[in-house]
């Protein structure tokens, strides 16, 4: 069988199933400070390290997650307090949930964000913009820095749901320019349960938490982390590749799709 459900979730890949398999060997708590425990928390933190470094983010800036709905929720939740909502037509329902009465950004017929329409409802006063960095459903990307810079000049932020793009096209948190980015490891090849949440210096210093609890991340977010799935985590992150050879796959994909009738979009 040829699996082409990788939007939905990618099967694991080898690396980050011997990742999850050392990490269960593993007993001890990250909180803890006895031997077990910073042993456990060396783990956590240089998954924290890898991933933050792949993605463009800092270390400090990152917060794991249950996986990307949380992280779109953590967002949202956090950054959008006293800030009108703004979400793209297309966003996952994860994000629509999340932001309920949100005004809708419209998109043109492939699906593309319509910045001129952003730009007027920026002028409505300080918001939170919402907007995936490439469709779970059509693979459309987004303008997501050209976005991101009106965003800036209108006061307002930005958060990006890049479950979709990671690991497939080339990522770069600091590049984009937005406040905060959402991840999940299962769509890139990693093990479900762990996604991160990574943010700008400015978003991470007023980040509140949606799930309090033991002081873990920094106060940012409680519960205990899953560790193996956090390594896993990390090790599809440095294995996944944008380009790689499912490309050839992909492209003949749409090639029967287009002879069967298919329309593209631009």
């Amino acid at each position: 069988m040829t699996y082409l459900d990788a939007n939905a979730t990618e099967p694991v890949r080898p690396e980050a199933r011997a990742a999850v398999l050392a990490a269960l060997d593993l007993t001890g708590n990250p909180s803890s400070v006895h031997a077990a425990g910073r042993a456990a928390r060396r783990v956590l933190e240089d998954a924290r390290e890898t991933i933050a470094g792949r993605f463009g983010g800092r270390p400090a800036d990152l917060v794991f997650t249950s996986g990307g709905t949380e992280a779109d929720a953590l967002a949202i939740h956090a950054l959008g307090q006293g800030r009108r909502l703004i979400v793209g037509a297309t966003e996952h329902d994860a994000v629509r949930a999340a932001a309920p009465g949100a005004a809708i950004l419209p998109v043109d017929r492939s699906g593309v964000a319509d910045l001129a329409a952003l730009e007027a409802l920026l002028a409505e006063g300080p918001a939170l913009v919402s907007l995936m960095l490439a469709n779970n459903e059509t693979g459309t990307l987004q303008p997501v820095a050209e976005a991101a810079a009106l965003c800036r000049a209108a006061g307002a932020l930005l958060h990006v749901d890049a479950v979709q793009a990671a690991g497939r096209v080339g990522v770069d948190f600091a590049g984009l320019g937005a406040a905060s980015m959402a991840l999940s490891s299962h769509k890139l090849g990693g093990p479900a349960g762990a996604g991160a949440l990574l943010l700008s210096p400015e978003a991470s210093a007023r980040l509140r938490p949606l799930i309090v609890g033991g002081g873990q991340e920094r106060g940012r977010r409680g519960g205990t982390p899953p560790l193996p799935a956090i390594a896993g985590f990390a090790a599809a992150a440095l294995a996944a590749s944008p380009g790689d050879a499912l490309a050839a796959l992909r492209d003949a994909i749409m090639q029967a799709a287009i002879a069967g009738g298919a329309v593209p979009i631009a």
